[in-house]
């Protein structure tokens, strides 16, 4: 069973692994993280830290690392970016804990990132998006399949080009994440000579998204590219049900947070039909590696207990992944050392539960893993059709690839 104990002002989750009493005998290797359990973003940090917690029992189970048991220090952030640099703080300092892992998202990640360096720390990052482009450190490894800056965007572009798009909306966030996505977006877009006929950043906790799709639609797009937030994405794809857009639309979608998860999934139902957006793992015959099938039986019946999202594809099976890595280069160095760690993960293609994960200087990986995918035939308050192939049509990449682009956007809402 797992035990929460909740320290001061912020939680502290000490998930304490099952062990025989061997390892008991030795002090725990302990790994400290934060993971937003409350704010804005407890969706996708408490499945990514269940992720994790299905590791630890696992790696336990075998006999830990290094002969010891591995115990996970973990405090809530709140989702919010002014916690995480004190967090970080104490569990370096205060719980001493031998290695680190990132919180789940970039607005929590960013700040600790010059902390790590100047300690020359090592840090497995979780789902946050160049954090690492301006900071530079080089014991950054991050368990996200984006792989380079711009493929993202060019994917996206991709096919909207081989669908005849000539020209771009953009619709995003004013947050870290979805402005970091809009930066490679235009500069893919000015490489390809495509003109960026509507621009428009919305403040955080904007609801109402009516007056701005009418003002996309009066730019006539042939792209509309959007990175947003959970609570954003449905609001946009709404607005868009409301008033509808025009033939002239190709595609649309590419970085919306949300689509991803149960909850959003099941409330928007049919509403996300036609929608291109990234994902990182879905239930295709192609995605199953070693081990990946006995991590969602696992995660089905943790998640009903732990009350977090039922799917789990987003975010667990990386958390998961994440861990693995530690597994590999810890066992192979013999070794906590974290200079020595990094470097085995820049040199070494790791296995994992989501495929093979190779790293390039930055930390990211060397190609990317990221999903576009269509959503097709989505039913309304139906959860359990998402577990079944072809509800989201993978489009990209072309290894994964199981179905063509429907076009224009309109055609395939129906």
């Amino acid at each position: 069973m797992k035990r929460r104990t909740f320290l001061g002002g912020a939680m502290a989750v000490a998930v304490l692994g099952q062990g025989s009493s061997a390892l008991a005998q030795q002090p725990p290797i302990k790994i400290g993280m934060s993971m937003p359990q409350t704010g804005g973003l407890p969706g996708g940090g408490k499945a990514s830290l269940l992720g994790i917690e299905i590791w630890r029992d696992d790696i336990n189970a075998k006999g830990g690392l290094l002969g010891r048991k591995v115990e996970l220090v973990v405090y809530d952030d709140k989702s919010s970016a002014s916690e995480t640099p004190a967090i970080y703080a104490k569990l370096v300092d205060v719980d001493k804990v031998d290695l680190l892992f990132a919180p789940y998202a970039t607005v929590p990640t960013a700040p600790i990132m010059p902390f790590v360096k100047q300690r020359g720390l090592l840090l497995m990052g979780n789902f946050s998006f160049q954090v690492n482009s301006k900071v530079g450190h080089d014991m950054w490894f991050n368990n996200a399949p984006w792989g380079p800056a711009d493929s993202w965007a060019a994917s996206f572009l991709d096919l909207a080009q081989k669908a005849g798009g000539k020209n771009m909306a953009l619709l995003t966030a004013d947050q870290e994440f979805a402005q970091n996505l809009a930066l490679t977006a235009r500069d893919v877009a000015k490489q390809r000579n495509i003109p960026i006929v509507f621009d428009q950043v919305y403040p955080p906790n904007t609801v109402e998204f009516a007056s701005i799709i009418r003002a996309l639609n009066a730019a006539k797009p042939d792209i509309v590219y959007v990175a947003s937030y959970p609570p954003d994405s449905a609001g946009i794809l709404r607005a868009v049900n409301e008033i509808g857009v025009s033939d002239n639309v190709k595609i649309f979608g590419g970085g919306m947070v949300g689509l991803q998860f149960a909850a959003v999934m099941s409330n928007l139902g049919s509403l996300l039909n036609g929608v291109v957006n990234y994902n990182t793992w879905l239930p295709e015959k192609s995605m199953y590696f070693d081990g990946t099938k006995e991590f969602f039986d696992k995660y089905t019946k943790r998640a009903i207990e732990a009350k977090v999202d039922p799917l789990g594809y987003y975010l667990a099976p990386f958390g998961y992944a994440m861990g693995e890595m530690i597994e590999a280069a810890v066992n192979s160095t013999k070794s906590l050392d974290q200079k020595g760690i990094a470097k085995y993960l820049r040199q070494n293609e790791m296995k994992t539960i989501v495929g093979p994960i190779a790293f390039s200087a930055d930390g990211e990986r060397k190609e990317t893993a990221t999903l576009q995918a269509q959503f097709r035939g989505v039913k309304d308050k139906d959860i359990e059709q998402f577990r079944s192939s072809g509800r989201q049509v993978i489009l990209f990449p072309d290894k994964l690839k199981t179905g063509e682009l429907i076009s224009p956007f309109e055609a395939a809402r129906k």
